[in-house]
């Protein structure tokens, strides 16, 4: 049987009016402008449907399995006696697939799509509307609803954490294109329950290597994007299901349309003048001269033609095929200095994730040149070294945060891509905790300091933008993911003839000739030279207690994801927040550079306001800190593991030592600071 074919609308572009024609399978439907969620439930209906019924008809994918590339648990055996009874299978779950499809557009008008039973939908729904998931199965906390439900549809399927990720990652670059895809790079933590053994994926982007530091600029400082390269690493080392299968929901949503959610359509506002100036962008999210805004449908159909071809061929076909080509040819039109010989050379760095005990748990997250993982490490070590968890509550708590802060951006930016240079003596310092009860002696509970107490020494990096998710499945493996391409829309740049939005990253190194706002000089550990990897703030960790999974968390925003973070496990760990008030408690930010104290005052996107409270301003106030509102700042997503059985504290790690994998509740938290959604995965 042959699938049938779907024509996208409009060549593959834009639509945008007050009538939006809707593809949603064979026929067309006209739906009103009025409420972009209500699209989004019918468009999700309408992928479940068509994903049900051409698994069916292509009589292959996940459930049939393929030899090779796409299914790495299947071997080369005989596989003549599989197609005949596979035949007959498929036509009786095409039937099966119809029903679903008709059941499914009974209950279309819920909040949210559900796969599992009736009971189970009531209570779902019921949690999720309130900004929290719980399950016993399996989570997926995306900051996009979307990306969450296909994520959870491969773990229905029996995927790996990993499986979901790579499907994930996919969506969110799609539906979330101005932070995120791959045409950039990413860091991922893997952590296996059969091992207990926790890796890092290093897919960052590295620097051409034709990379000079007077080449360095928005414009042409794209790197090498290994996003593609890291998630099939990831993929064959733990994957389960096809790879190409995990790619579907994706296309579906490039060729066939996707609903403009309302972060996105602020950035397409904040970023016009960029997208109107640059042919591919305006091509795709401005068409006709008229930019989308929430509630329109928007199509890229050359980016679901590439993502076909990785799918179809592996990474092959973006490092070393049509995809490869065309990109590298559109990168030289604008400027790039990128060369196919970049894109062969591509490599990911696959290590044991950085492993930090403290406050009672151990977090494992990304190796330098993330400064996440130790930036956390060092804050974390400072309360420790109080004797107290008391010691990071309340005002003066924030106070001796924010102080803490100051001190690790300080030391921070003499860290670096280690294949490069020797940080060993700083890694070093910011792990150790008398290093860090050292500093803890220089914070004064009464007073701040002028940015030169600190040892600060060069400025700051000014990363930006992110996506992150957090997954964990039903055997409790677990991924936290951070994707990026840097700048919203990153370079500025859409790819015209392959739909990928190109990276800025290299505007991440530090530059000699630099003049930056705080008029120190820039960093020489992060100086830019071919193949090296700019420094980062993305901090993905997984949290464990006693070897047994307790969290998932990071975030997205730039500098100010690791301050979000950090509150977000103190929240939740050490003051025993429930995960939704962990989130969503207003937190504030410091950078050293400007002496500023940013706090939350802002109504998000679900028409909450979130702002620090009057007591806690003039706290911080009364301590000489300089203080100013933000509208904004870094986006967290959450998963954490209650067991039902309490873990003891402070055994002895032996041959024996927990090695059941214990199965308690999951609860999933997406930041209602953006379009997030979570998604349970019961059976």
């Amino acid at each position: 049987m042959r699938e049938v074919e779907s024509k996208p609308i409009n060549g593959g572009k834009c639509v945008s009016g007050d009538d939006i024609l809707m593809h949603v399978s064979a026929p067309h439907s006209i739906i009103r402008r009025c409420d972009w969620r209500m699209v989004v439930r019918h468009s999700v209906l309408a992928f479940c449907c068509v994903q049900l019924m051409s698994s069916c008809l292509f009589c292959g994918g996940v459930e049939m399995g393929q030899p090779g590339m796409e299914d790495p648990l299947l071997g080369y055996g005989d596989h003549s006696k599989k197609r005949s009874f596979g035949r007959a299978l498929c036509f009786f779950l095409a039937f099966i697939a119809t029903i679903t499809c008709l059941v499914l557009g009974f209950v279309g008008n819920s909040t949210s799509l559900s796969l599992t039973a009736e009971s189970k939908y009531n209570e779902k729904t019921e949690i999720e509307d309130a900004g929290i998931v719980e399950s016993k199965q399996g989570v997926v906390a995306a900051d996009d609803g979307r990306c969450s439900k296909i994520g959870a549809f491969m773990l229905r399927k029996g995927g790996h954490a990993v499986d979901a990720a790579v499907a994930t990652a996919l969506c969110v670059g799609i539906v979330n294109p101005m932070a995120s895809g791959i045409g950039g790079g990413a860091f991922m933590i893997v952590r296996s329950s059969s091992t207990s053994k926790s890796e890092a994926f290093d897919m960052r982007e590295t620097a051409p290597l034709a990379a000079s530091q007077s080449q360095v600029s928005r414009c042409t400082g794209y790197g090498c994007s290994w996003e593609i390269a890291g998630l099939h690493e990831a993929w064959l080392k733990h994957g389960r299901l096809a790879w190409r299968s995990l790619f579907q929901p994706a296309i579906r949503l490039a060729k066939y349309g996707f609903v403009v959610a309302p972060y996105l359509a602020k950035a397409i506002a904040n970023g016009a003048q960029l997208i109107l100036n640059d042919p591919g962008l305006r091509q795709v999210f401005a068409p006709n001269g008229k930019l989308l805004q929430a509630g329109d449908i928007c199509y890229n159909l050359e980016l679901g033609n590439s993502l076909e071809a990785v799918a179809e061929q592996g990474p092959q076909a973006f490092y070393n095929g049509a995809v490869g080509e065309k990109l590298i040819k559109d990168v030289r039109k604008a400027g790039g200095i990128l060369t196919m010989e970049d894109l062969r050379n591509y490599r990911v760095d696959v290590t044991d994730a950085m492993a930090v005990n403290t406050m009672g748990y151990t977090i494992f997250g990304m190796p330098p040149p993330s400064s996440g993982t130790l930036g956390l490490s060092l804050v974390l070590n400072i309360f420790n070294s109080y004797g107290s968890s008391d010691a990071a509550r309340g005002s003066l708590g924030l106070h001796r945060m924010v102080e803490a802060l100051k001190h690790m951006f300080a030391i921070r930016m003499n860290l670096g891509d280690p294949h490069f240079v020797n940080i060993n003596n700083y890694t070093s310092d910011m792990l150790s905790p008398s290093f860090a009860d050292t500093i803890r002696q220089k914070i004064l509970d009464n007073t701040t300091f002028s940015p030169d107490y600190y040892l600060n020494r060069y400025s700051q990096l000014r990363d930006h933008g992110t996506s992150h998710f957090c997954i964990v499945d039903a055997d409790r493996n677990a991924v936290s993911m951070t994707t990026t391409v840097n700048y919203g829309f990153g370079a500025g740049v859409l790819s015209p003839s392959t739909g990928i939005v190109l990276n800025n990253e290299m505007d991440d190194f530090s530059t000699p000739t630099e003049l930056s706002p705080d008029r120190l000089p820039p960093a020489p550990a992060n100086f830019i030279k071919p193949n090296k990897r700019p420094l980062s703030s993305m901090t993905p960790i997984i949290v464990v207690k006693d070897n047994q999974l307790a969290g998932v968390i990071g975030g997205s925003g730039g500098i100010y994801i690791i301050p979000a973070v950090l509150q977000v496990f103190l929240n939740h760990f050490i003051f025993g927040m429930e995960p939704l008030a962990a989130v969503q408690s207003p937190r504030v930010y410091h950078r050293l550079i400007p002496n500023v104290v940013f706090y939350e005052n802002w109504t998000v996107i679900d028409g909450d306001h979130i702002e620090l409270s009057e007591e806690r301003k003039l706290f911080l106030a009364e301590r000489g800190h300089r203080l100013e509102a933000k509208a904004g700042g870094a986006i967290s997503q959450l998963v954490v593991q209650t067991l039902e059985k309490p873990i003891d504290m402070g055994r002895k790690n032996g041959k024996d030592f927990n090695a059941e994998t214990f199965h308690g509740t999951l609860t999933a938290v997406s930041d209602p600071r953006k379009d997030g959604g979570q998604l349970l995965c019961d059976p």
